[in-house]
């Protein structure tokens, strides 16, 4: 008798749940080297502004009696790390986690070129299995990351686990826009727009159709708030960013 599998989504394709991180690394492994050029290319730059609000929420401190630990997961291009270590000026200790080591072989050369690259490791672990002990992070970032992982509620769950009691988790990532007109034009735009640019400015086309595809499956701004509550976070709120292109999310583990 044939045994039932879970199944997901990979983009529009309906894929069995074990084949999506093997799917999904192929499309990082394929663009890494350029990821950051096209994310600026794609946003206009504006996703710069978007992490720097990141940021600047977490408000990292610049002094205390112990270590301030950071888990920058799906971080591997290092600029959301190297924004954490700056704006701490060099007191946050930040570890890139990426299930990627494309990814991580970028951000690691660029951190030797950091202000403060005695501040930073990069770390290979899978979002829903975390190398790492309990109650080790004073905070857990991760941006345009967590509609990639297979099981998104299992993440949070590991993220909970790994933080300190008042830690915080702060998620940056794509939504649905919301406002009448501009969500006609958004759609028209990464449809007909942004795929072509992969191509032209990567060789393929395809991880860049994933992309899209994968913040059209992304939850809701509200129904990712109760994800958050679900793994035990409190506090849970949500701010948009650019009408509603995209959405922070944070919470507080008490």
């Amino acid at each position: 008798m044939t045994q039932p599998y879970e199944t997901t989504h990979f983009g529009e394709q309906t894929v069995a749940l074990q084949d999506k991180q093997g799917l999904v690394n192929k499309v990082f492994h394929d663009v890494a080297s350029r990821y950051d050029l096209m994310n600026d290319l794609m946003s206009g730059g504006v996703h710069r502004l978007w992490k720097d609000a990141m940021v600047a929420e977490l408000a990292p401190p610049r002094a205390g009696t112990r270590p301030y630990r950071v888990l920058d997961m799906a971080g591997g291009t290092g600029d959301v790390g190297e924004r954490i270590v700056n704006s701490s000026l060099g007191y946050a200790e930040v570890v890139v986690s990426d299930i990627n080591a494309d990814m991580l072989q970028v951000g690691a050369e660029r951190a030797l070129n950091w202000r403060y690259p005695q501040q930073v490791t990069f770390t290979e672990a899978n979002a829903e299995e975390l190398p790492f002990e309990d109650k080790s992070f004073d905070a857990y970032t991760i941006a345009f990351g967590i509609r990639n992982v297979p099981r998104i509620q299992k993440a949070l769950d590991e993220a909970h686990r790994v933080l300190k009691r008042g830690g915080r988790i702060l998620v940056l990532e794509f939504s649905q826009v919301d406002i009448p007109g501009f969500d006609a034009a958004y759609r028209m735009y990464s449809d007909t727009v942004i795929p072509p640019m992969g191509r032209l400015v990567t060789g393929d086309a395809q991880p860049y159709q994933y992309f899209i595809e994968s913040i059209r499956k992304f939850p809701d701004p509200l129904t990712f708030d109760s994800m958050v509550g679900k793994a035990g976070f409190k506090r849970v709120k949500h701010q948009s960013f650019t009408g509603n292109i995209a959405t922070l999310h944070s919470g507080w583990k008490l």
